[in-house]
């Protein structure tokens, strides 16, 4: 899979002394030489470069990565951005990606247009035959259930932006989401029993974040009553909900904020929390702090409280899995 960008940024003036190798007083020294040799009036003016990459090779998804924040959008508008194998295939791709690339802190993902976010599996594909990789395979070797982050073991945080109808398989992309964000004309439905399906995968995820009842609703109705965004938000389903053109920006910034932060200690911190989900309190807590005594062995424990006492901005280590 190739890529086109920008150049990365310019090296930032002051290395913390852990990279420099010298102490932290060197480290400031160096910095005072610099301002003395730089109006501090064209150091303000002069923009900091944003790394941008779009990503090719995909033919159902988009791909982009800019500061630390991955786009991915569902790219099959004319279908609702419904997906077929081929999608599935490159969505577990796309996560493969995003888990190995350090410059990936936070993920949005979101459709294409503004009728759907995504409406399943594609029935046409379904009705055509077309369905190598569907339930007649083992679950783990099903591409099917190889869509959103949790899925494939992604722990870096997901915002999932949704622009317009989620259908069956699309909800999948709820279920496992960290903050969810709605038009305020996206309508959420389940019509797989209308169609002679099980509706069952979904339904899984959904009753551990929704009201069970909330949950049989939708599966057993089968789109004949929709959710609406407002409703979605009365149950906690939905975080916010806006206009359209609203949607992205407000993701984007959300996605800002916490690009910000150590990528290994909001890693590990979703893990853990969604991990709790399948223990116990007592066997959670003890997963916690095994989680939080693997994170003290790392460097951003000791650079975020460095970075705290010199009042600068935090150098995080890279993070993959």
């Amino acid at each position: 899979m190739g890529r086109r960008g920008a150049a990365r940024p310019d090296a930032e003036i002051l290395e913390g002394p852990a990279r420099a190798g010298g102490t932290v007083q060197e480290a400031l020294s160096l910095l005072r030489r610099r301002e003395v040799r730089k109006p501090r009036a064209a150091s303000r003016r002069r923009a900091k470069p944003s790394r941008r990459e779009v990503y090719v090779g995909f033919a159902t998804l988009l791909y982009e990565v800019s500061d630390g924040v991955a786009t991915l959008t569902l790219n099959r508008p004319e279908r609702h951005n419904a997906f077929n194998i081929q999608m599935a295939r490159e969505l577990r791709d796309a996560w493969t990606q995003i888990k190995r690339d350090p410059a990936v802190v936070c993920v949005i993902v979101t459709g294409a247009g503004d009728k759907a976010f995504c409406t399943g599996f594609d029935v046409a594909e379904v009705a055509a035959g077309d369905t190598a990789g569907a339930p007649d395979v083992a679950y783990d070797e099903s591409p099917l259930i190889k869509l959103t982050a949790i899925h494939n073991r992604c722990w870096k945080p997901v915002i999932t932006a949704v622009n317009g109808m989620v259908n069956g398989g699309g909800l999948h992309f709820l279920a496992d989401s960290d903050l969810i964000l709605a038009a305020e004309h996206a309508t959420f439905f389940d019509t797989h029993v209308k169609v002679g399906l099980l509706s069952a995968l979904e339904p899984v995820g959904l009753a551990r974040r929704i009201p069970i009842e909330a949950v049989l609703r939708m599966s057993l109705l089968g789109g004949s009553e929709r959710m609406t965004a407002a409703e979605a938000k009365q149950i906690g389903l939905v975080g916010e909900v806006m206009p359209l053109a609203d949607l992205l920006p407000r993701a984007r910034g959300l996605a800002a904020k916490i690009a910000q932060h150590s990528p290994a200690a909001l890693a590990r911190t979703k893990r853990v929390i969604w991990e709790s989900l399948d223990r116990g309190l007592h066997d959670g807590l003890r997963h916690a702090w095994s989680l939080i005594a693997e994170h003290t062995q790392g460097p951003d424990t000791v650079e975020g409280a460095t970075a705290f006492v010199e009042k600068r901005k935090p150098r995080w280590a890279p993070y993959t899995e």
